[in-house]
């Protein structure tokens, strides 16, 4: 039984108990009716925690014969109640604590209970950042867990909801899927929700479906916590400069309205801590809420990106025809990866670098593969915020695409890419913390300087 679930049995029992002293009550004020209508109440609310608890533990569960005798005692005491004969209210309030008590230990003891946690990734290359906790939460006996893929919409440049998306094919295969049509919440109401979009309606380029912003999911749970699904460089917390770098990750609403926030490193604890000690000044929450709240534990994304391997990635067919040499031995493997950020600073700027970066791999070709990995969000990014170059970006993709010598990466496994590459090329990202992690060669790209780059240095 859910933890929940058994805090409402033991809920009915203290209801129960204090039904009988207005029993009592109402017996000795000789007020006979209200006395019996408080009695049938009684047997109601029994039968029904006993089909409750039926439902859950099934027919032998040990409490149910309890609540049967509770039930013919209730049944009786009213029989006798009806009669125009004295009764003896002490007698019967007594009578009834006892049949009482032995359910409340019943329900305390013989009653075990179930965490029901549930995961709420909206994209599937994001997955990672849940990951080794749905593991260990999914591995536990003592736990259910449901891998709930909600929808998201793409965001027109008005802000306005675009087309709606749902990624729940494109988990791995050893991720059980629940469709979100398929999980009543109010109904559930799961001990813990785990999310790692903290945005709400807070984000210019995609919102996940309203049902799910952080502020509605806290009245289904006793416990939202909120999981980064993303990394970033360590904090300097003697640098005001470093923590204004990362402080606009920290003033989000999954921030806020969750309950526990899990960050990657005991430094980014204390970043968060101050930033939001600070940004919800005046509004009820002390610097001790927010030294409760945060919990620097490290992010599932180092998690994940050091147990994937090499020798265990099935690489597709059409990878190894790029990767592997006529003579059968294989290419060095740059991953190219290309960001948010930097192309909204530079846009068309960006455009030319990227086609210089292609142009020194081509000619590199023979010894080195170039796997190309935009950001997910990428191309929605231009649409809906320069949409001016969107046919220029989408041109530059077909091609790259077409002429076959490089890779394209646009699939929700980032750790693949991670592991097949030997080294990382592009935009300052959470990539290059992931690739670190992973002991990967790192090279920064400046979108400023073009026809400098050495594949070979």
């Amino acid at each position: 039984m859910k933890k929940a679930d058994k805090q409402q049995a033991e809920e009915v029992v203290t209801l129960l108990k204090r039904s009988h002293t207005l029993i009592k009550k109402m017996l000795d004020a000789r007020n006979r009716p209200a006395a019996l209508e408080l009695l049938e109440q009684c047997q109601s609310c029994a039968i029904s925690l006993g089909e409750k608890i039926e439902a859950v533990e099934g027919e032998n569960a040990s409490t149910i014969p309890l609540l049967e005798s509770y039930c013919e005692l209730t049944y009786q005491i009213y029989e006798k109640v009806k009669q125009p004969y004295p009764v003896n209210g002490n007698q019967i309030h007594n009578d009834l604590a006892k049949e009482l008590i032995k359910i409340g230990s019943s329900i305390k003891q013989d009653i075990h209970t179930r965490t029901e946690a549930v995961f709420l990734p909206y994209k599937a290359s994001m997955w990672d950042s849940l990951e080794s906790i749905w593991k260990a939460a999914d591995e536990d006996p003592e736990c259910d867990a449901y891998v709930i893929p909600i929808p998201y919409y793409d965001k027109n440049p008005d802000g306005s909801f675009g087309q709606l998306h749902y990624e729940g094919s494109q988990y791995p295969d050893y991720v059980p899927i629940t469709n979100y049509h398929d999980y009543q919440f109010a109904e559930r109401q799961p001990d813990i929700i785990f999310i790692h979009n903290p945005y709400d309606e807070f984000n210019y380029l995609t919102s996940v479906h309203p049902f799910f912003y952080a502020r509605n999911l806290k009245q289904f749970t006793e416990k939202l916590v909120y999981v980064p699904y993303f990394v970033l460089g360590e904090p300097d917390l003697d640098n005001p400069d470093s923590i204004e770098q990362v402080s606009h990750f920290c003033t989000n609403p999954g921030v806020i309205y969750a309950d526990k926030v899990i960050v990657q490193s005991e430094n980014m604890r204390q970043v968060y801590i101050k930033v939001m000690t600070k940004f919800m000044e005046g509004h009820g929450f002390t610097k001790k809420d927010w030294e409760e709240k945060i919990l620097g534990l490290g992010s599932p994304k180092m998690d994940k990106v050091l147990s994937t391997k090499k020798e265990d990635q099935e690489i597709p067919e059409e990878w190894l025809k790029i990767i592997r040499k006529p003579d059968g031995s294989f290419r060095k493997v740059i991953l190219y990866n290309t960001g948010l950020t930097a192309f909204l600073q530079h846009s068309e700027q960006y455009l030319d670098k990227m086609k210089d970066v292609f142009r020194i791999f081509w000619e590199e070709r023979e010894e080195v593969a170039l796997l190309w990995r935009p950001h997910p969000l990428l191309a929605n990014t231009v649409k809906t915020m320069r949409p001016a170059i969107l046919e220029s970006y989408e041109k530059l993709v077909g091609e790259y695409q077409k002429a076959g010598w490089g890779i394209y990466d646009d699939s929700a496994d980032l750790n693949r890419a991670i592991a097949v590459c030997d080294a990382y090329y592009g935009d300052g990202s959470s990539v290059v913390q992931l690739c670190e992690e992973a002991g990967k060669l790192v090279m920064i790209q400046d979108v400023g300087v073009l026809n400098n780059l050495s594949v070979n240095e």
